[in-house]
């Protein structure tokens, strides 16, 4: 037999497969690969009728063994019913409360008034930066409350009107009420040994120490002049010069000429006399007649 002009055939092939061919080869692809993924026991769509044949109780279609209802599955009708299903289940749910949050329970304190402070001022020998030193007394602070501190800025506060030159140093301990010093708007030196806490729970006293930074260095002194040197006087001793014009006298008094510290101008130039012209002829005659 010639197969050299057949159509999509080669010597030694088995020819093009037919379009039931195909389909069956792309059923048993689809129930092996179903087989692999899919677990049949747990499909609730799945049912075996009394006559040994399987049904698919979604799309309401019968088989005749699970590979072809494996297959089924993975077909385009099964799978549009089944996103048609989940549409329709979700519409009917009813609406499911919201799942209410952790609410923490905030510890209500009947306030006791103020707690006793002391403030020192220091200033280290060796830096010269200035700090400030607190000690708060908090003797009947509650039970497992330790307190806080923080700074704030003069626009956060609704108590006087604000000012950019001062800042605000607020300490807070359960029950009593908040304290706030008012300090000077600087930078505050935040190094371990310029900045620190200690709360003491045994006294119930709570400490706070911090140092200003240095706003400009300090310039050390120069050496001393030696021996037999003389420091030049300052500029402001130095003597007024001679021919400096004296300031004008007050209340507006006229110095006579010649008086010390008036200006003295300078003469006038003595001008030549100017040539008389002769009178105009007619003016002459007119002075005979």
């Amino acid at each position: 037999m010639d197969f050299q002009h057949r159509a999509g055939g080669k010597t030694g092939s088995g020819g093009v497969a037919s379009s039931s061919e195909s389909n069956r080869d792309r059923r048993e692809r689809l129930r092996q690969l179903a087989l692999e993924t899919i677990d049949i026991n747990k499909d609730p769509y799945f049912m075996k009728n009394h006559l040994g044949s399987y049904e698919c109780k979604l799309c309401l279609t019968l088989h005749n063994n699970e590979g072809s209802y494996l297959a089924h599955t993975q077909g385009k009708k099964h799978q549009t019913n089944l996103a048609r299903r989940a549409a329709k289940e979700a519409k009917e749910a009813p609406a499911q409360p919201a799942p209410a949050k952790v609410k923490v329970e905030v510890r209500k304190f009947v306030k006791i008034g103020r707690p006793g402070y002391k403030v020192t001022k220091q200033r280290d020998p060796e830096t010269g930066q200035q700090s400030l030193l607190f000690q708060i007394d908090y003797p009947e602070v509650a039970e497992g409350i330790g307190p806080r501190h923080r700074f704030m800025s003069a626009y956060e506060q609704r108590i006087e009107p604000p000012d950019r030159r001062w800042q605000y140093l607020l300490m807070a301990a359960e029950p009593y009420e908040t304290i706030a010093f008012k300090v000077p708007s600087r930078e505050i030196d935040k190094a371990e040994s310029r900045f620190w806490t200690h709360w003491n729970r045994e006294t119930k006293q709570f400490f706070l120490q911090f140092h200003f930074k240095m706003e400009k260095a300090l310039l050390p002194p120069g050496p001393p002049p030696p021996a037999g040197m003389k420091r030049p006087p300052p500029l402001m001793s130095a003597p007024r010069p001679q021919n400096e014009s004296m300031p004008p006298p007050p209340g507006g008094m006229v110095l006579p000429p010649g008086a010390p510290g008036t200006p003295q101008m300078p003469s006038q130039m003595a001008m030549p006399p100017m040539p008389m012209r002769p009178p105009p002829p007619e003016v002459l005659a007119a002075g005979n007649n």
